[in-house]
Protein backbone atom coordinates (compact mmCIF):
# COMPACT_ATOMS: atom_id res chain seq x y z
CA UNK A 1 0.00 0.00 0.00
CA UNK A 2 2.81 2.40 0.90
CA UNK A 3 4.49 1.65 -2.43
CA UNK A 4 1.32 2.54 -4.32
CA UNK A 5 1.03 5.78 -2.39
CA UNK A 6 4.67 6.70 -3.03
CA UNK A 7 4.10 6.28 -6.77
CA UNK A 8 1.29 8.80 -6.62
CA UNK A 9 3.13 11.84 -5.28
CA UNK A 10 1.45 15.21 -5.03
CA UNK A 11 2.46 18.17 -7.16
CA UNK A 12 2.57 20.58 -4.22
CA UNK A 13 4.65 18.22 -2.08
CA UNK A 14 7.30 17.55 -4.74
CA UNK A 15 8.91 20.96 -4.73
CA UNK A 16 7.31 22.72 -1.81
CA UNK A 17 9.44 25.23 0.00
CA UNK A 18 9.55 23.92 3.55
CA UNK A 19 10.73 27.30 4.88
CA UNK A 20 7.62 29.10 3.65
CA UNK A 21 5.04 29.98 6.26
CA UNK A 22 1.90 27.80 6.18
CA UNK A 23 -0.27 30.73 5.07
CA UNK A 24 2.07 31.40 2.11
CA UNK A 25 1.91 27.84 0.74
CA UNK A 26 -0.56 27.30 -2.07
CA UNK A 27 -3.65 25.37 -1.04
CA UNK A 28 -3.92 21.93 -2.63
CA UNK A 29 -6.32 21.70 -5.54
CA UNK A 30 -6.97 18.01 -4.91
CA UNK A 31 -10.14 18.53 -2.88
CA UNK A 32 -12.22 19.17 -6.01
CA UNK A 33 -10.77 16.06 -7.63
CA UNK A 34 -11.61 14.00 -4.55
CA UNK A 35 -15.14 15.41 -4.60
CA UNK A 36 -15.43 14.52 -8.29
CA UNK A 37 -14.26 10.97 -7.55
CA UNK A 38 -16.90 10.49 -4.87
CA UNK A 39 -19.68 12.12 -6.92
CA UNK A 40 -18.93 9.85 -9.89
CA UNK A 41 -18.74 6.84 -7.54
CA UNK A 42 -22.05 7.74 -5.90
CA UNK A 43 -23.79 8.20 -9.27
CA UNK A 44 -22.43 4.89 -10.60
CA UNK A 45 -23.41 3.12 -7.38
CA UNK A 46 -26.91 4.58 -7.20
CA UNK A 47 -27.64 3.88 -10.87
CA UNK A 48 -26.47 0.29 -10.42
CA UNK A 49 -28.39 -0.21 -7.18
CA UNK A 50 -31.58 1.31 -8.60
CA UNK A 51 -31.40 -0.75 -11.78
CA UNK A 52 -30.87 -3.97 -9.82
CA UNK A 53 -33.79 -3.19 -7.51
CA UNK A 54 -35.99 -2.60 -10.54
CA UNK A 55 -34.80 -5.81 -12.22
CA UNK A 56 -35.44 -7.91 -9.09
CA UNK A 57 -38.88 -6.37 -8.58
CA UNK A 58 -40.12 -6.36 -12.19
CA UNK A 59 -38.06 -8.81 -14.23
CA UNK A 60 -36.96 -11.69 -12.04
CA UNK A 61 -39.15 -14.72 -12.68
CA UNK A 62 -40.51 -13.23 -15.91
CA UNK A 63 -39.67 -13.62 -19.57
CA UNK A 64 -36.74 -11.52 -20.86
CA UNK A 65 -37.60 -8.17 -22.42
CA UNK A 66 -36.39 -7.65 -25.98
CA UNK A 67 -34.89 -4.18 -26.21
CA UNK A 68 -33.41 -4.31 -29.72
CA UNK A 69 -34.82 -7.41 -31.40
CA UNK A 70 -32.51 -10.37 -30.84
CA UNK A 71 -29.47 -8.09 -30.40
CA UNK A 72 -30.19 -6.88 -26.87
CA UNK A 73 -32.55 -8.02 -24.15
CA UNK A 74 -33.00 -7.50 -20.42
CA UNK A 75 -32.94 -10.78 -18.52
CA UNK A 76 -32.57 -11.25 -14.76
CA UNK A 77 -29.63 -13.54 -13.98
CA UNK A 78 -27.98 -14.25 -10.61
CA UNK A 79 -24.21 -14.56 -11.07
CA UNK A 80 -22.23 -16.00 -8.13
CA UNK A 81 -18.98 -15.90 -10.11
CA UNK A 82 -16.88 -13.23 -11.76
CA UNK A 83 -17.20 -11.82 -15.27
CA UNK A 84 -18.80 -14.19 -17.76
CA UNK A 85 -20.00 -16.40 -14.90
CA UNK A 86 -16.55 -17.87 -14.32
CA UNK A 87 -15.25 -18.81 -10.89
CA UNK A 88 -18.53 -19.58 -9.14
CA UNK A 89 -16.65 -21.44 -6.39
CA UNK A 90 -14.59 -18.33 -5.58
CA UNK A 91 -17.35 -15.87 -4.65
CA UNK A 92 -15.76 -15.02 -1.31
CA UNK A 93 -12.43 -14.28 -3.04
CA UNK A 94 -14.15 -11.86 -5.44
CA UNK A 95 -15.78 -10.21 -2.43
CA UNK A 96 -12.38 -9.73 -0.78
CA UNK A 97 -10.84 -8.39 -4.00
CA UNK A 98 -13.66 -5.84 -4.37
CA UNK A 99 -13.18 -4.75 -0.75
CA UNK A 100 -9.42 -4.32 -1.26
CA UNK A 101 -9.98 -2.29 -4.46
CA UNK A 102 -12.36 0.01 -2.58
CA UNK A 103 -9.89 0.55 0.28
CA UNK A 104 -6.99 1.24 -2.12
CA UNK A 105 -9.01 3.78 -4.13
CA UNK A 106 -10.14 5.60 -0.98
CA UNK A 107 -6.56 5.70 0.39
CA UNK A 108 -5.14 6.96 -2.90
CA UNK A 109 -7.86 9.58 -3.30
CA UNK A 110 -6.12 12.05 -0.98
CA UNK A 111 -3.21 12.29 -3.43
CA UNK A 112 -5.38 12.72 -6.50
CA UNK A 113 -4.86 15.85 -8.60
CA UNK A 114 -6.20 14.81 -12.00
CA UNK A 115 -9.87 15.11 -12.98
CA UNK A 116 -9.72 12.34 -15.62
CA UNK A 117 -8.17 10.01 -13.02
CA UNK A 118 -10.84 11.06 -10.51
CA UNK A 119 -13.55 10.09 -13.00
CA UNK A 120 -11.86 6.77 -13.81
CA UNK A 121 -11.33 5.86 -10.16
CA UNK A 122 -14.87 7.02 -9.34
CA UNK A 123 -16.26 4.62 -11.95
CA UNK A 124 -14.16 1.78 -10.50
CA UNK A 125 -15.20 2.64 -6.95
CA UNK A 126 -18.91 2.90 -7.78
CA UNK A 127 -18.87 -0.35 -9.74
CA UNK A 128 -16.95 -2.22 -7.06
CA UNK A 129 -19.34 -0.94 -4.38
CA UNK A 130 -22.33 -1.98 -6.49
CA UNK A 131 -21.18 -5.55 -6.93
CA UNK A 132 -19.87 -5.74 -3.34
CA UNK A 133 -23.31 -4.74 -2.08
CA UNK A 134 -24.77 -7.73 -3.93
CA UNK A 135 -22.06 -10.04 -2.58
CA UNK A 136 -22.81 -8.95 0.99
CA UNK A 137 -26.62 -8.62 1.02
CA UNK A 138 -27.99 -11.05 -1.57
CA UNK A 139 -28.60 -14.76 -1.19
CA UNK A 140 -27.26 -17.33 -0.57
CA UNK A 141 -25.50 -15.45 2.26
CA UNK A 142 -23.14 -12.76 3.47
CA UNK A 143 -19.97 -12.53 1.33
CA UNK A 144 -21.33 -15.28 -0.93
CA UNK A 145 -24.19 -13.41 -2.57
CA UNK A 146 -24.86 -13.63 -6.28
CA UNK A 147 -24.64 -10.44 -8.33
CA UNK A 148 -27.76 -9.40 -10.26
CA UNK A 149 -26.97 -9.16 -13.97
CA UNK A 150 -29.53 -8.17 -16.57
CA UNK A 151 -28.05 -6.57 -19.72
CA UNK A 152 -27.88 -9.42 -22.22
CA UNK A 153 -26.40 -8.62 -25.64
CA UNK A 154 -26.57 -11.38 -28.25
CA UNK A 155 -23.57 -13.71 -28.18
CA UNK A 156 -22.08 -12.06 -25.11
CA UNK A 157 -22.19 -12.46 -21.32
CA UNK A 158 -24.96 -10.93 -19.23
CA UNK A 159 -23.73 -7.97 -17.16
CA UNK A 160 -24.96 -5.00 -15.09
CA UNK A 161 -24.27 -1.27 -14.73
CA UNK A 162 -21.57 -1.88 -12.07
CA UNK A 163 -19.70 -4.09 -14.52
CA UNK A 164 -20.04 -1.37 -17.16
CA UNK A 165 -18.67 1.26 -14.77
CA UNK A 166 -15.70 -0.96 -13.89
CA UNK A 167 -14.89 -1.65 -17.54
CA UNK A 168 -15.23 2.03 -18.54
CA UNK A 169 -13.06 3.09 -15.60
CA UNK A 170 -10.45 0.48 -16.51
CA UNK A 171 -10.39 1.57 -20.16
CA UNK A 172 -10.02 5.20 -19.10
CA UNK A 173 -7.10 4.30 -16.81
CA UNK A 174 -5.36 2.49 -19.66
CA UNK A 175 -5.87 5.48 -21.98
CA UNK A 176 -4.61 7.92 -19.35
CA UNK A 177 -1.56 5.75 -18.74
CA UNK A 178 -0.77 5.59 -22.45
CA UNK A 179 -1.07 9.38 -22.65
CA UNK A 180 1.39 9.69 -19.75
CA UNK A 181 -1.02 11.37 -17.32
CA UNK A 182 -0.43 10.33 -13.73
CA UNK A 183 -3.05 10.47 -10.96
CA UNK A 184 -1.12 13.32 -9.33
CA UNK A 185 -1.68 15.45 -12.44
CA UNK A 186 1.84 15.25 -13.80
CA UNK A 187 2.50 14.27 -17.39
CA UNK A 188 5.48 12.14 -18.28
CA UNK A 189 6.79 11.06 -21.64
CA UNK A 190 8.53 7.70 -21.74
Amino acid sequence: MAEAESVIGTPDSAGADESAAPEERPQPKGKRKIAALFVVAALAYLLDLGSKMLVVAKLEGHEPIKVIGDLLRFEAVRNPGAAFGMGEAFTIIFTCIAAVVIVVIIRLARKLYSLPWAIALGLLLGGALGNLTDRIFRSPGVFEGAVVDFIAPAHFAVFNLADSAIVCGGILIVLLSFRGLDPDGTVHKD
